[in-house]
């Protein structure tokens, strides 16, 4: 029967989320307190975090997993802190929904307390942004949002709501039910578009023509479920599959082909067998300077097949470009079937697998160390036998991508790797997202030192909130990545060096257990295993402290001679 009776906003807000699949939202106190209230009669959990940058990150570590929006709140003044939080989401392809209150209209450009046109904020760090005057304007736009944050290239939006709570927007009249709504049901991938037969065709024939042919596959394949495509294909053509970051674990990591991830967070191989390429076929992944190594792996001039979802990503940075618009999955299951079952020397094939065996090989030694403070290699094998065959791996930046991309091994089926696209600290608030949108599944975080203090204050949160993950810190007093770099700057330069990078030393398993969580210090190898297992066995967060060795480097990416 239709709606006769109109509800208030913060009726149809919560209802809207709670009908099409919302679980968790994530917010800073105060706003949208009406529909918080509504939302715990409807039984989605509401997790309120310590700073708005945090629970961006939660609700992008959210959607990452769930496949669907990540929702999250705050008001005017901490708009801008939300905003910030966007950032990593924007990079890292994550359909994050962001909502902020502002003060009424009445009240703008008159220096209103904690008040700032804080709108252009967001227009780096959305595809879609919008101001929400009257309630009766709110379906329209939460509609709006969630297709613009879902399809095409997934990236945040943002709608800012009339009130410094939001409280005009709650209290206003909705005459729309709010009932499942086709809009706020769209999954990852929404949309399975594929590329006309006559350019499946074209691209088929482009293929056949080369020889040595590698894949290189990105966040928008992992988007699309596409690894088993990626897998086929690459053993049709004998060709070596690298990833981006963001792609890690579409395949298995040990399969045969898979070469690792490409770029300038590389391990050795990767690099060098891209490099050999008389055709790159990127595969749902943007050719920035990190997959490229500063856009010299492959060189600008080799020839390239380019399949993605937008337009706009394909030829980019390559001019000599053949190019496949549409849903990676849905696309690849066409080119397959185009390309028959050709003959295919494996020689190149052969070769790259010699060079990944002969770097594993030469890598297994720092794997099995004894050393004391702990290697981090020895710390990533052991996290590899560790992680369940559906768990969830989460890794902040820099080092944390580095060590664990190169080193952890994935099943490419059942685990899940998530990696921050570039935003120190994002790492734990992410893991906790992630957990909520997975709670049946094993979550553990790898974070260095430097990165957990941002966000230390979330243990609280896991606390009380009961979200479980293993929290490992990959602990050595500083900013390991950097050490070496500014210790070679300082050269014979007058001052302490260590004041720049150096921090600590704190023990992180103590501090867990200020904040009512198990802590486990590790100092020797060989307990790293057992404290693993013990803190997976355990059904809330566990803070493992590794202390490791901060002179240890984590692999170098190859770059070609002279280049």
């Amino acid at each position: 029967m239709p709606q006769t009776e109109p509800v208030t906003g913060a009726e149809y807000l919560a209802r809207s989320l709670a009908a099409n699949g919302t679980s968790h939202v994530f917010f800073i106190d105060a706003v949208l307190r009406r529909t918080l209230i509504e939302l715990g009669t409807l039984g989605v959990k509401r997790v309120l975090g310590h700073s708005e940058k945090a629970v961006a990150y939660m609700a992008d570590g959210y959607a990452r997993i769930a496949g669907r929006p990540g929702i999250c709140f705050a008001q005017s003044v901490g708009a801008a802190n939300l905003a910030s939080g966007l950032q990593d989401a924007y990079l890292g392809r994550s359909p994050v929904i962001a909502m902020t209150g502002h003060k009424q209209p009445s009240m703008q450009h008159r220096n209103a307390y904690q008040e700032l046109p804080h709108t252009p904020l967001f227009a780096p760090v959305t595809k879609f942004s919008a101001r929400v005057d009257q309630a009766a304007d709110l379906p329209r736009l939460m509609r709006q949002a969630w297709r613009e944050a879902m399809t095409g290239t997934p990236r945040p939006a943002h709608l800012d709501l009339n009130g410094l709570q939001a409280e005009v927007i709650e209290t206003g009249a909705v005459q729309e039910a709010p009932v499942a709504d086709r809009a706020l049901q769209l999954t990852m991938p929404p949309h399975r578009p594929v590329a006309s037969t006559a350019e499946i065709q074209r691209a088929a024939e482009c293929i056949l023509q080369a020889t040595n042919v590698v894949i290189v596959a990105g966040e928008g394949a992992t988007a699309s479920a596409a690894g088993r495509e990626i897998l086929a294909l690459g053993e049709l053509l004998a060709a070596p599959i690298a990833t981006s970051l963001g792609g890690r674990g579409l395949i298995p990591t040990r399969h045969r082909l898979s070469i690792g991830c490409a770029g300038n967070y590389a391990a050795p191989p990767a690099n060098q067998i891209v490099n050999q390429a008389d055709l790159v076929v990127f595969i749902g992944c943007d050719t920035g300077d990190q997959v490229t190594h500063g856009w010299r792996i492959p060189a600008i001039d080799t020839p390239r097949l380019q399949i993605d979802l937008d337009p706009a990503e394909i030829g980019r940075s390559y001019p000599n470009t053949t190019a496949l618009m549409g849903d990676p999955k849905a696309t690849l299951a066409g080119l397959l079937v185009a390309l028959g079952r050709p003959r295919r020397d494996t020689a190149f094939a052969d070769r790259a697998a010699a060079i990944v065996s002969a770097w594993r090989h030469d890598r297994s030694a720092a794997l099995a160390s004894n050393a004391t403070p702990i290697w981090p290699d020895r710390l990533c094998d052991e996290i590899t036998r560790a992680l369940p065959a559906d768990g969830i791996l989460v890794a902040d930046t820099g080092y944390s991508s580095i060590w664990s991309s190169s080193l952890i091994e994935l099943n490419g089926e059942g685990q899940t790797y998530l990696r921050a696209a570039g935003s120190l600290g994002w790492s734990f608030p992410a893991a906790l997202g992630a957990k909520c949108a997975a709670p049946h599944r094993k979550v553990i975080c790898w974070s260095g030192d430097g990165a957990l203090y941002y966000h230390l204050s979330e243990l609280e949160t896991a606390r009380r909130r009961g979200i479980a993950v293993v929290l490992v810190v990959n602990n050595n007093a500083g900013f390991g990545q950097g050490w070496p770099n500014i210790q070679r700057q300082q050269g014979n330069k007058s001052g302490d060096v260590a004041e720049l990078v150096r921090f600590g030393p704190t023990n992180f398993a103590d501090l867990a257990k200020v904040f009512g969580l198990r802590g486990v210090r590790v100092q020797d190898p060989e307990q790293i295993g057992p404290a693993l297992r013990e803190a997976l066995a355990s059904d809330e967060t566990v803070v493992v402290d590794v202390a490791t060795d901060i002179d240890c480097r984590a692999p170098e990416p190859w770059l070609p001679e002279g280049v």
